[in-house]
């Protein structure tokens, strides 16, 4: 083939490219998209999911949809629910696994982003940028305890990769503890704090030095401590979420989290709570740290500290375990972490928090939440095991898989949209915005009864 041809070709590729490109950005700018746009997203969604993304996404949806629906495309969102592109709209009892704290598209955060936006997007990366400052100074003065300096990073996976590497510089250990049904993300070293085998198989060997014991079980951890110490491996750090998320919602036993710390304190090592699920309000406090009476040395936050409208996340630690970073604060970088949109996201979001209330309202809509969900579930205590929670982070577990898929699909037959949890998916997680009102919650509490009777039929 001739260099003129080749060229000819790109060119026509290029122009083809052109063409597809205004058409996606012009269905972008429309506040409305009639029958026919909706079924060619629907048709380019399928089509590059399969042949571009990941068709394994679409057998997922299909083992978690009632007929056609595992091709629902979503399209817009708003307060506590989201639509797909032909308009029907779901109640999001998922919340993007716990990002809506502040609802979709909170009116507050979209406009500290846009008007952020107007005057810079990105910083220079060499310049002080002011938002970083003053998004630290607020998590400084709102979480618990002496908990003083913060690092920025775009999701939760990074703010636990960032804070391992703080525990190892802090005291030069490098013995971790993490629990069984624990999850702390994808990447090399959360992933060794995480616990379901099958996430990590692949990739073993990763990051030695990585002990698990059962959630709850203060024994095992204070022998482990113990065999630890004994055999010159002293922990670094032990890395837990104070209540299970993916896990199934775990919740811990009482005084668990204070044996833990007062473990910690024995041995000299740092206690990292992961609160990327749990964290901003959901438990019905901002922190469930404070939940507890126990205070970390290390905080990771991240999926709703964007506001569900940026990524983002952090890490904030005391001044003793941070300080390990001064001399070189390259160190530890990421290029869009703590960038001037997600700073904007994230000191909107903790306005919002604490201007309304949200933290409070989680814990009074959770526990009537919570009851009524109980109520619903009475006489079918042959599919379901039990229902737990804390706060507007709420699990049904059921005692078999399939039950769980079965009622999933029908409660987003019905408007509704729940999920499993990746490391235990005999249970579907409740975790919907804190904004949500006792109408919607209502709606939901009577699907879900609806489904368990339809299963008896």
């Amino acid at each position: 083939m001739s260099i003129d041809l080749k060229n000819e070709l790109k060119c026509e590729q290029n122009q083809k490219v052109s063409e597809y490109i205004n058409k996606v950005l012009n269905l972008i700018e429309k506040e409305e998209i009639n029958s026919e746009e909706a079924a060619w997203i629907t048709k380019e969604t399928v089509d590059g999911f399969r042949e571009h993304v990941n068709p394994g996404f679409l057998e997922y949806r299909k083992t978690v949809t009632e007929g056609g629906q595992f091709a629902a495309v979503e399209w817009s969102d708003n307060g506590s629910c989201f639509k797909d592109v032909n308009g029907k709209e779901y109640i999001d009892c998922l919340g993007g696994f716990g990002i809506y704290n502040v609802g979709h598209r909170n009116p507050k955060v979209v406009k500290a982003v846009t008007d952020q936006l107007k005057r810079q997007a990105l910083h220079s990366q060499d310049l002080l940028d002011p938002l970083r400052a003053m998004l630290a100074k607020i998590l400084a003065d709102i979480t618990p305890g002496d908990l003083k300096y913060a690092f920025f990073t775009n999701s939760g996976t990074e703010s636990v990769e960032a804070s391992l590497k703080l525990a190892k510089m802090y005291s030069e250990r490098t013995t971790f503890i993490s629990t069984t049904r624990a999850f702390h993300g994808k990447s090399l070293g959360s992933l060794s704090g995480t616990a379901k085998g099958m996430f990590r198989k692949p990739f073993l060997p990763l990051i030695p030095g990585f002990r698990h014991v059962p959630f709850g079980d203060i024994d095992m951890m204070r022998k482990t401590f113990e065999v630890c110490a004994s055999v010159g491996e002293d922990v670094a750090a032990v890395l837990l979420e104070p209540i299970q998320g993916e896990g199934g919602i775990i919740l811990p036993p009482e005084n668990y989290l204070k044996q833990v710390r007062e473990l910690c304190d024995q041995y000299g090592s740092l206690l990292i709570f992961d609160e990327v699920q749990t964290g901003m309000g959901r438990t019905g406090k901002m922190f469930a740290a404070e939940l507890y009476e126990v205070v970390p040395d290390i905080i990771c936050l991240a999926k709703a500290f964007g506001g569900g409208v940026m990524p983002a996340g952090a890490v904030v630690a005391s001044e003793k375990v941070f300080k390990s970073w001064f001399d070189n604060p390259f160190m530890h970088t990421t290029t869009f972490g703590g960038n001037p949109l997600a700073c904007a996201a994230a000191i909107a979001t903790i306005g919002v928090l604490i201007e309304d209330k949200l933290p409070e309202r989680a814990a009074e809509v959770g526990a009537y939440f919570l009851e009524e969900l109980k109520k619903a579930a009475k006489g079918h205590e042959d599919k379901i095991q039990e229902i737990r929670g804390q706060g507007l982070m709420i699990g049904i577990e059921f005692h078999q898989d399939e039950i769980g898929y079965e009622v999933s699909k029908g409660m987003f037959d019905r408007g509704i949209l729940v999920a499993g949890t990746l490391i235990n998916s005999k249970t579907i997680r409740i975790e919907p915005a804190l904004t949500i009102s006792y109408k919607e919650v209502n709606k939901v509490v009577s699907t879900f009864k609806t489904v368990l009777e339809q299963l008896d039929a």
